[in-house]
């Protein structure tokens, strides 16, 4: 493969404006103080930890930032391997002015002083964005967020309905729907009046999406508005919370997601599914850094849901190249399917280069929805999305430009629309103002 191919089509989707699609950015406070604040990013924390770092020692309670940050450089060789650290290499450079290839237990202070000294700045959110050529971001936001405090414009709400399908049973979760619905939980009316009324207010703030993780062992399923059976799960979760039965906190999470289902239908709003995470695999392990993905899932247990909404848009993102297989025939087959970015521990690019490949000569165009940050501070996008976009401009150049001898115009057409046009065509921002 010619470098200089790969290199001219590199620097022409580089300079394509980007929509983030996903992304755990707090808009309030969406870029970091310090060093702490990055290298506190739960691939980190996991990988020092895998290394041999103890998990006491990277919480310790009280702990100023640069001793945080100075303990764990005591491990970070360990993983100088890694793509991750390639990231945090190359932000630093790009972002904070390092001028060295190699950041280690013996310069990682000099770092730590421009990075701070960067973040001092005022305008140092503008700065992050335009260098990372985004100019909007979505976010995850609880269904109890005020959504206020923000530009909705550069910041785009998202439903995060994780609580509302599977932790109903907790008298907190259900203190803070009446709070924010001003309706009590006392029957499936109730419910469902709730769930409108919090897809009112995010639609009403802005939002183009709603969204859940999902574990392996869920399967959609259709009940009733009135169902019996769906009645006393919730009579049970209300009157006994925690200690309800698995079989009633497992039915109204199927009524409630079916609900959230046909409100996003009605609404427009894509329903971004995460498929197949299992929490707490690794109990002791660092916080964010317990959860695995499960083989055991297949697609099949969403056939229903596919059929049961033709018109509403399913982003989808799984977490292994094993389902990623299974997730392109359905995208081949549903219209509804969309492929959507490389999540977790996909986001790496051996399986990047491998799924793509796989989407990007199976799928519609027009379905793949390339990449995003899942980021939780500002200053990972830049190098998150140039990772994927150095992967996709080698394929366009390889099996695109060399292998069908497609024109280096045509090539980037179609990069274009994988890493904008769809976000845009998918998410309507193509035809109205996010904001609005």
């Amino acid at each position: 493969m010619s470098q200089s191919l790969h290199q001219r089509l590199y620097e022409q989707l580089n300079a394509i404006v980007l929509i983030d699609s996903h992304s755990h950015i707090d808009p309030n406070s969406p870029t970091s103080t310090s060093l702490a604040d990055l290298l506190g990013y739960h691939y980190y924390t996991e990988l020092a930890h895998s290394s041999g770092m103890p998990r006491q020692f990277i919480e310790e309670p009280g702990i100023s930032p640069r001793e945080k940050v100075g303990r764990l450089f005591g491990h970070l060789g360990n993983i100088n391997n890694t793509v991750q650290w390639s990231w945090f290499v190359e932000l630093s450079q790009e972002l904070f002015g390092f001028q060295g290839d190699e950041i280690h237990k013996s310069n990682w202070e000099l770092v730590y002083d421009l990075a701070e000294s960067k973040m001092r700045e005022a305008n140092w959110e503008d700065q992050v964005l335009a260098a990372s050529n985004v100019e909007k971001v979505f976010l995850t936001n609880d269904f109890d967020d005020p959504l206020e405090g923000f530009d909705t414009n550069r910041y785009i709400p998202c439903l995060r309905t994780d609580d509302l399908v599977f932790h109903l049973a907790q008298p907190k979760v259900r203190e803070r729907l009446q709070l924010a619905t001003g309706q009590s939980v006392g029957s499936l009316a109730d419910l469902k009046q709730s769930l409108e009324v919090l897809f009112l207010r995010f639609k009403a703030r802005g939002a183009r999406a709603c969204a859940i993780s999902l574990p392996p062992w869920f399967s959609p399923k259709a009940y009733g508005d009135h169902s019996n059976v769906a009645q006393v799960a919730l009579d049970d979760l209300v009157q006994c919370g925690p200690d309800a039965s698995d079989a009633n906190k497992k039915t109204i999470a199927e009524w409630v997601f079916w609900k959230i289902a046909e409100l996003a239908d009605a609404s427009k709003l894509p329903f971004d599914l995460m498929i197949g995470v299992n929490r707490r695999v690794y109990p002791n392990g660092v916080y964010q850094g317990q959860d695995l993905y499960d083989s055991r899932i297949s697609m099949i247990q969403y056939a229903e849901l596919f059929n049961a909404f033709p018109n509403l848009p399913f982003p989808i993102s799984v977490l292994a190249s094993v389902t990623n297989q299974e997730l392109i025939d359905y995208a081949w087959i549903f219209p509804n399917v969309l492929t959507h970015g490389h999540w977790w521990y996909s986001n790496t690019p051996n399986y990047i280069r491998h799924d793509l490949r796989g989407r990007i000569e199976a799928i519609p165009r027009n379905k793949q929805l390339g990449y995003y940050s899942d980021a939780y501070k500002l200053e990972f996008i830049l190098p998150k999305f140039r990772m994927y976009k150095r992967i996709l401009a080698g394929i366009l150049a390889e099996d695109f430009c060399q292998g069908r001898a497609w024109s280096e115009e045509k090539a980037i057409a179609l990069g274009k629309q994988i890493l904008r046009g769809n976000v845009e065509q998918v998410f309507g921002c193509d035809r109205v103002d996010c904001s609005k």
